[in-house]
């Protein structure tokens, strides 16, 4: 599957407690239709946020159904899951997002869970004038956002700003927060005064709050923020645990058939 990694493990621990953001989007169907077939998780959760197009999801779970224009898919894998996401075709430009979250060492062997947020119970909230955020995760002007049972503190949202305006937010002291242009341009108060466009990510000091100046022709983002763990990372592959140790077993249980845990 064709997409942009915004950030990934080169970047550990820059953005903790987030491990990842992947980008895929494209008018062509062969870019995207291989999907990502059945695959194992375990020590983290998944968030795939689809703006435009269609994911068919299954897993160990028993969960099966779309995630369509809007959604949301907020995934536990805890102690171990397998599962598989295949967008379809779709007409149009096709746009979504996986951001990966890592887990405590103390939850790491939780039970799975699995969250199907449907757009229309994400509220938009009015900020000032000419702007407007999709609250995912987190709380903003005492709305909250409908994932709330998380176990890393983290927020989640979509921000869309009209032409020429002023984008306030506050950031807690101490979290670690960043944004992903995806629509339009703009200038993010970071000491450079060079524009972001589609597809730049921008890391903000710790606890920082946030100012963003949109450009002629508007601009949206991801606004993502959390309280870092400060724990170490083994990571393998779809698999992030806390030792080398831990991943030795979690691969040896996936080749003897014991890594789904009942």
């Amino acid at each position: 599957m064709h997409l942009k990694r915004a950030f990934g493990p080169a970047e550990v621990p820059l953005l903790d407690p987030f491990l990842m953001l992947d980008d895929f989007h494209s008018e062509n169907p062969a870019d995207y239709t291989a999907g990502f077939p059945w695959h194992p998780h375990r020590g983290i959760e998944t968030v795939t946020y689809m703006i435009r197009g269609i994911v068919e999801h299954g897993d160990t779970l028993g969960n099966r159904g779309s995630i369509t224009s809007g959604d949301v898919q907020w995934m536990t894998a805890g102690s171990g899951i397998l599962h598989q996401e295949m967008p379809v075709a779709y007409r149009g430009p096709m746009q979504g997002f996986q951001l990966w979250v890592n887990l405590p060492a103390s939850a790491k062997m939780m039970n799975p869970r699995y969250r199907d947020v449907k757009s229309e119970t994400i509220p938009t909230v009015s900020v000032g004038k000419g702007a407007s955020v999709k609250i995912i995760a987190g709380e903003l002007k005492d709305v909250k956002g409908p994932v709330q049972d998380l176990v890393a503190e983290a927020e989640y949202l979509d921000v869309t700003v009209e032409p020429d305006i002023q984008f306030k937010h506050s950031i807690k002291k101490g979290n670690k927060a960043f944004a992903y242009v995806f629509e339009g341009e703009g200038a993010f108060d970071t000491g450079k005064k060079s524009s972001i466009g589609s597809e730049m990510l921008v890391v903000f000091k710790d606890g920082k709050d946030i100012v963003a100046k949109s450009g002629s022709a508007g601009m949206r983002f991801l606004l993502v923020s959390g309280k870092p763990l400060g724990e170490p990372v083994a990571w393998g592959g779809p698999i992030v645990m806390s030792t080398e140790q831990e991943l030795d077993t979690a691969f040896r249980e996936l080749r003897e058939g014991t890594f789904i845990k009942k």
